[in-house]
């Protein structure tokens, strides 16, 4: 873990990516700082954090795991003792996480033997007792209830809880909550950042197959052009050749394969995911829209086309889109 005089009691990387790499730990908020300019950070669906407190004689542990969602979806398991702070335990969460199927488990323990009594109900006994009696006087029994006898009767003994300072258990509680939630970001800081890297690189390759396509177009028209010409020429030998109407149909041939706004929108969308990735945050449901809208500038073009070259890198682009869409779905 190396250390910088700014990291002031943050969890701190080094990173290959950027000068210093900045996990901050607090509530919805994860970022890197690179050459003076902060981006926050785009986070994984999937995370693990784990967090064991013990305060006095209790211990208090706490676990978060998550996998993709649409939505946020908590499950929460806990001791029945805890369920009345379920929902604040949901709301809690709330300012860690905005997207996934999370799984919470809690486990509490106190040692401190101050928990559970035995309470001892002499009316319901004197009841019991008098009844028992009763029913030897009435049948002509021996009379031989013992102690034992008694004592197993339904709710004469019985176990209690003391009452227990609802505030303290809760900040127990909220620590271990917040210690695990804290540790789950990081986790899913981390995995996130792994993906912006690899989704950088795909759209990278996006973008030269773009370009490939933009610079062929003029090409594609020239070359048709040219084998009209010439196949005017050898069907009307040494005949003048009509320009005006050689010219409308290069142009009628254009305007049937032109494919410059699909490129210019496409070119747009890839910018535009670009951006969206350094400026992080929970960005997953946006991404998704904008793949969706490339996979349809893709399509367009690949049915325009009837040039091999640019059929080639049109499946590329599809292929390399629905790759993109694949790792779009593992983000918040």
């Amino acid at each position: 873990m190396a250390e910088h005089p700014c990291s002031a009691g943050h969890v701190l990387n080094q990173s290959v990516d950027c000068t210093w790499l900045y996990i901050l730990v607090q509530p919805d908020i994860a970022f890197f700082h690179n050459e003076g300019i902060t981006f926050y950070m785009v986070r994984s669906m999937t995370g693990f954090g784990r967090y064991e407190l013990n305060v006095d004689d209790k211990k208090v542990t706490a676990e978060l795991r998550s996998v993709n969602h649409r939505y946020l979806d908590v499950s929460i398991k806990m001791p029945k003792k805890l369920s009345q702070f379920e929902s604040a335990i949901r709301s809690e969460l709330k300012n860690y996480i905005e997207r996934g199927k999370v799984d919470v488990f809690i486990t509490w323990e106190d040692h401190s033997g101050s928990e559970e009594f035995v309470e001892y109900n002499r009316e319901l006994a004197a009841e019991y007792l008098k009844y028992m009696r009763q029913m030897a006087a009435d049948f002509g029994l021996d009379d031989d209830v013992r102690v034992s006898t008694l004592s197993r009767c339904p709710d004469v003994l019985s176990m209690k809880e003391a009452d227990q300072d609802e505030e303290e258990i809760w900040n127990i509680l909220k620590q271990a909550i917040d210690g695990a939630a804290e540790k789950f970001v990081e986790a899913r800081t981390v995995e996130g950042e792994n993906l912006r890297a690899d989704l950088e690189s795909k759209l990278e390759t996006m973008l030269d197959n773009v370009e490939f396509i933009t610079g062929r177009s003029p090409e594609i028209i020239a070359e048709f052009k040219k084998g009209l010409e010439d196949k005017v020429r050898d069907l009307l030998g040494d005949t003048t050749v009509n320009e005006s109407r050689l010219l409308m149909e290069v142009t009628l041939y254009a305007d049937k394969i032109c494919v410059d706004e699909e490129l210019v929108r496409l070119r747009s969308h890839i910018e535009t995911t670009r951006d969206t990735l350094k400026k992080g945050g929970a960005v997953g449901r946006k991404l998704d829209f904008i793949a969706q809208e490339m996979n349809r500038e893709a399509n367009t073009i690949l049915s325009k086309t009837n040039d091999l070259a640019v059929s080639d890198r049109a499946i590329e682009l599809k292929t390399d889109i629905e790759k993109v869409r694949e790792q779009i779905q593992n983000i918040e």
